[in-house]
């Protein structure tokens, strides 16, 4: 898992593949915040980004997930949200397959959570699981990407 914020993109240390999808000119956060809802992807490209609106609630009401051949870079576009996750590997432990490559935990174990607001990100790899829109204080709207990165580009 890496965390950063898109205005200071250097300072997150990502490997240069992930550096070169947050750094694309057509993904850069003020075009991203401007893009109405759908799926995105340059052309010749194995990434791709959906964008769109989802509702935060209590983490107790929200699945853990995980996947196995795609990494997530979930960043906040606008509002805010608590992504719950663990420091563990996932693969293997009892999970339903719910569509392709992803996987919700039957009995997770989170351990940490993550605030993020607005050009704010994170990155979870291929087995880390994660829970998120989880509401900070109450329900609210989050406007996201979520980028989806095959392992094999990592």
């Amino acid at each position: 898992m890496i965390a950063g914020n898109m205005n200071i993109l250097d300072l997150a240390t990502l490997p240069k593949s992930l550096y070169e999808i947050l750094s694309h000119p057509e993904f850069g956060l003020e075009k991203l915040q401007s893009l109405p809802d759908g799926k995105y992807q340059p052309e010749g490209a194995k990434w791709f980004c959906n964008v769109g609106d989802s509702q935060t609630s209590p983490a107790e009401t929200r699945h853990t997930e995980f996947h196995e051949d795609y990494l997530d870079i979930q960043l906040i576009l606008k509002g805010e949200e608590i992504i719950n996750y663990s420091l563990t590997n996932a693969i293997g432990q009892s999970a339903v397959e719910k569509k392709p490559d992803l996987y919700i935990l039957d009995k997770p174990v989170l351990t940490n959570g993550i605030l993020l607001r607005a050009g704010d990100f994170v990155t979870f790899y291929p087995g880390e699981p994660h829970q998120a829109l989880c509401m900070v204080k109450e329900p609210a709207t989050v406007r996201k990407a979520v980028f989806k990165v095959p392992k094999e580009i990592i």
